[in-house]
């Protein structure tokens, strides 16, 4: 052959390598097709904190079904995988790893629980999978930074500070708390003790009670004997229920906080007539106020779906349009490194009266944080 031959030859070879090159098929990302983005959840559908969970599932898939019937993002649509964990963390682990896995979800969403979140940090971390609004407020979460977790809600120690804070401004100095023995009790206990380290303020009690299977009448009696001023209770959904009418009904009238991860209609109607005057801090504005952008569009969506009018539900709805304003600057070409990259953008962004900030080393959301009382009617008042 010759080499004018051999040259022609190489080029024909080189142009073959580059067409073909051109029409193989691009690799998608896992959970991303041309019309869909599959989002993974665990969660406790069923358990001790299934109302909240479904009130916060109801926002969520509020702010959805306003995306998706607007044509989707980049014209993909959001498809939701919910398996129920029912609150348990071996459970939540399993059924990361079947998300992640066997259906191949592009992200994790709006899990429940500390030691649950805490569980699958190695899945997360292992596979490159985000997880977006963790529904916990653990300071684990928020330093050191776990690049594929991305918080919304303030942290549990800023609004056990704020029930602090709130009690010694009103000259409430014999506080006291309760809280449940696992990570997230354990959490809230390290806030309230630099709390009142802050103040110079000794404890009026510590108590501690199971998570599983809680003793409550025997954390009620050591509240009565203690007989704190006001008291601080960390715990989840039914379990604090149960012991705020175990200890009102052993007689002690202390005033009661606990935090915003009890904040929805679900737990306020359980409680009962236990619950009035129980404070409860919240992380996002009020659901009822139209004053505010988010408010208007938050009771508009509700509306139309027939989604809960609550707190839980009003902190699902920010956390659909987090991740969604992800989604959206992520671009058409939608990666997960894209996706984490996107959100890490986000500075100081106003989703309508909630600030949402995040950067390559910091990814902790929102920092809201303020007081509400359960009024005799059970509405929140502020």
């Amino acid at each position: 052959m010759t080499d004018p031959m051999r040259r022609a030859s190489l080029r024909i070879t080189l142009l073959a390598a580059l067409f073909g090159a051109f029409s193989l098929p691009v690799l998608a990302e896992d959970g991303v097709t041309d019309s869909t983005i599959l989002i993974g959840q665990t969660v406790g559908l069923t358990g001790t904190v299934a109302g909240p969970v479904k009130e916060m599932n109801e926002g969520a898939e509020a702010y959805f079904r306003q995306v998706n019937k607007q044509g989707g993002i980049h014209g993909r649509k959001i498809e939701m995988r919910v398996l129920d964990d029912k609150f348990d963390p071996a459970l939540t682990r399993v059924n990361a790893e079947t998300l992640i896995r066997k259906e191949r979800v592009f992200a994790l969403f709006q899990g429940r629980g500390t030691p649950h979140t805490q569980g699958i940090l190695p899945l997360l971390e292992g596979n490159n999978i985000p997880l977006v609004a963790p529904s916990t407020g653990a300071a684990v979460f928020h330093q050191p930074v776990h690049r594929m977790l991305f918080n919304i809600r303030a942290k549990y120690q800023d609004e056990v500070v704020r029930a602090v804070e709130h009690f010694t401004t009103v000259g409430i100095r014999g506080i006291g708390i309760l809280h449940v023995d696992d990570a997230f009790g354990q959490d809230g206990l390290e806030g309230f003790m630099k709390a009142m380290e802050a103040r110079k303020l000794k404890p009026a009690t510590v108590i501690k009670f199971a998570r599983v299977n809680p003793d409550n009448k025997a954390a009620a009696a050591e509240v009565v004997k203690a007989n704190p001023a006001a008291l601080i209770v960390v715990s989840s959904a039914k379990n604090t229920i149960d012991v705020i009418k175990a200890i009102r009904a052993a007689g002690s009238q202390t005033q009661i906080m606990t935090l915003s991860n009890n904040s929805s209609q679900a737990f306020v109607k359980e409680l009962g007539t236990a619950g009035t005057g129980v404070i409860v801090s919240q992380v996002t504005p009020a659901p009822h106020l139209i004053s505010t952008p988010l408010g208007q569009e938050f009771n508009a969506a509700a509306k139309a779906t027939g989604a809960t009018i609550s707190y839980a539900a009003m902190e699902g709805y920010v956390n659909a349009k987090v991740l969604v304003e992800g989604l959206k600057r992520a671009g058409p070409r939608l990666t997960r490194e894209g996706f984490v990259r996107a959100l890490e953008t986000m500075q100081r962004v106003d989703f309508g009266g909630l600030m949402v900030t995040y950067g390559a080393g910091d990814h902790t959301g929102s920092e809201f944080v303020e007081l509400t009382m359960i009024g005799k009617d059970g509405r929140f008042i502020r």
